[in-house]
């Protein structure tokens, strides 16, 4: 099956202003396995991955009938470089950001446990919700529920925080404390939880079914490396979503103690982003040109990671499901050799299907993208049922880490010409800030 004829990439102008550097920166059909009670929905411990199983016969052909089929699917040609050869991953695709093609894939639409990459979903729902300096004080209740063993961002009650503080503590930490609070404020996990559902209807990720809004492993929760893609692409399309997810390290808000004066004062602690793409490792280096977006483990999932990564004016997203080599940092390895792939192979290799937009995105010409960064339709849930879009990042809010994002101080004019040709879907511009 031929994929769509690619569009012709369109002209940027770029309308300069300093970049500011930031403060916080530095340099159900196929359910899953039940769940273990110390499981957690963390991006960083260890867990054991999922019982080996192979893919069912006939999956979803969402974005293209070879996408349904099992296996690895690539069309190799003359001066197509050869797929890495060790990649262990039970799921995994290789796609095109901003034209939306699926350059390479191995079983895209298998139903697998997504661990805390779900965590894409929840913010790609709630963003547009709370200004980021809305703030909340924590009680009780607000923490009821978090899974046992959960990776935490260390969340006290009776303590107050910005909304700008949990989503740091939701994309750099992974924290299911700051999920749960964000959960709240928004009506409780169960209307979350529908929320996220119902947007992942809207996005066409119909392999995805949320029962615990943080990742955290619950029987029937299930997602695919396809349907993870469409949400990092969805949410790539909000500013504040592109700088969280690019964030390396930020100062989050400590307890309230008294001084040896007795005075009441709140400290803060640094956190550090647990995606190893983007902060490096002992065995894993920076990957050149990483922009996010995240990674989790839980025992059910094993590893699993999405990442964004622009290059030469190409931008690849690369999800990597739960590979069964349990080397140290094994999903982060695998990930960098298909993004290798990926570069190499971009402009030489003919899709094998396509990354589709949302239900209520327009596919005809829309020249221009609106204040919050975001392409035309790019929240095509929230402008169809006439819920308010994502709201810009407040300057000097937080950090864009080491990688793309568009600041407060960058004016990004598309030229007119085609914006969503044929079912395409393109990133708004990224721009770069150097090191």
């Amino acid at each position: 099956m031929s994929a769509p004829q690619k569009t012709a990439r369109r002209s940027l102008l770029v309308t300069s202003a300093a970049l500011t550097s930031f403060a916080l920166a530095a340099a159900p059909a196929f359910a899953a396995p039940s769940p273990t009670p110390s499981t957690s929905a963390s991006s960083s411990a260890s867990a054991s991955t999922s019982p080996s199983a192979t893919p069912p016969a006939k999956m979803s052909t969402v974005g293209g009938a070879r996408l349904g089929q099992a296996g690895t699917q690539v069309n190799l040609a003359s001066g197509v470089p050869v797929l890495p050869k060790d990649i262990s991953a039970r799921s995994w695709i290789v796609a095109d950001a901003e034209s939306g093609d699926v350059l390479a894939a191995h079983n895209a639409h298998w139903r697998l446990a997504p661990a805390s990459t779900l965590k894409m979903l929840f913010a790609d729902t709630l963003l547009p919700k709370f200004p980021s300096t809305t703030e909340h004080k924590v009680v009780p209740s607000d923490l009821a529920g978090v899974g046992a063993g959960s990776s935490m961002v260390g969340i006290k009650e009776d303590e107050t925080y910005t909304v700008h503080d949990l989503w740091l503590g939701v994309f750099l930490r992974s924290g299911n404390d700051a999920v749960h609070v964000l959960s709240a404020m928004n009506g409780g996990v169960k209307n979350t939880v529908a929320e996220m559902n119902e947007h992942a209807e809207e996005l066409q990720a119909l392999d995805t079914n949320v029962v615990s809004p943080d990742g955290y492993d619950a029987p029937g929760q299930v997602s695919s490396a396809y349907d993870l893609t469409l949400f990092a692409r969805s949410g790539l399309q909000k500013k504040d979503f592109r700088e969280y997810s690019s964030t390396v390290t930020a100062k989050f808000p400590g307890e309230t103690k008294k001084n040896k004066k007795g005075k009441k004062v709140r400290g803060s602690f640094e956190i550090q982003n647990t995606n190893r793409l983007l902060s490096g490792d002992s065995d894993v280096d920076v990957y050149p040109g990483i922009a996010g977006v995240k990674n989790g483990n839980t025992t059910n999932a094993g590893a699993t990671f999405t990442g964004v990564v622009e290059q030469g004016g190409k931008v690849l997203l690369v999800t990597v499901m739960n590979p069964e080599k349990d080397d140290h940092n094994e999903v982060y390895k695998e990930t960098a050799k298909l993004f290798d792939w990926g570069f190499k192979a971009a402009g030489k290799v003919e899709p094998v299907g396509e990354l589709v937009p949302p239900k209520g995105a327009e596919t005809s010409a829309q020249p221009g993208a609106n204040d919050n960064g975001q392409a035309g339709g790019a929240s095509a849930s929230a402008s169809a049922s006439g819920k308010p879009v994502a709201a810009a990042v407040e300057k000097g809010s937080g950090g864009i880490g080491v990688a793309l994002a568009i600041t407060g101080g960058v004016l990004v004019l598309l030229a007119a010409g085609a914006f969503l040709v044929n079912r395409r879907w393109p990133l708004p511009d990224l721009v770069r800030r150097r090191h």
